[in-house]
């Protein structure tokens, strides 16, 4: 007697009710942080019911990374313009941007701390966001070193934390994150890269 393996098609996944669990995660991170963060509270602002949102995300944590995943999928990559001052340049820029002009900064506040001491949560992070903004920026770096324009001992990994890494520092403890910031950072860059 055979076994039918086939599994029945439940009733497709409603774009609408994902899109509105996201949303309403999103500013209850931002408006109560990550601690006061609850499933059910997640749900009732969306509309949906409960059962709907555990479907998807089975905790808080899973939850959480959803949400910084769909925040961060407007990537940061820089196509290649044929100047290296200008791509390193556009990496800061764009990453600035990500993190003034959109949800994304407000949600990092409030789960930097989570992302730091959770593995949960900072382990699918770092695996998903962080490694695809590290390759992003060291793409960027490789055309620079290709061109000529930069060392080739140029670590690709340090080029990122010293391209990036400022920003974050400034976003989690103060400072003015603008064009004049992104510009310093990067003559400190080329400064100490050029070939």
């Amino acid at each position: 007697m055979q076994q039918n393996l086939t599994r029945r098609a439940g009733r497709p996944r409603s774009e609408e009710a994902h899109h509105a669990i996201l949303t309403a995660a999103r500013e209850l991170l931002i408006a109560d942080g990550y601690n006061d963060l609850r499933l059910e509270h997640v749900a009732a602002r969306a509309g949906v019911g409960k059962a709907t949102l555990y479907r998807r995300w089975s905790s808080k944590e899973e939850l959480a990374e959803a949400v910084l995943e769909d925040l961060a999928s407007p990537a940061v990559a820089v196509p290649d313009h044929g100047d290296t001052k200008e791509e390193v340049t556009q990496v800061v820029v764009n990453t600035i941007a990500a993190l003034t002009e959109t949800s994304f900064g407000p949600v990092i506040r409030a789960l930097v701390s989570q992302i730091a001491i959770n593995p949960k949560l900072g382990d699918p992070f770092r695996a998903n966001v962080v490694q695809a903004r590290r390759s992003q920026v060291a793409a960027v770096v490789a055309r620079g070193i290709a061109r000529g324009d930069l060392d080739p001992a140029t670590d690709l990994d340090s080029a990122t934390e010293i391209l990036v890494g400022p920003i974050y520092y400034r976003l989690i403890f103060g400072g003015m994150l603008d064009r004049d910031f992104a510009e310093s950072i990067v003559a400190s860059f080329l400064r100490g890269n050029r070939a």
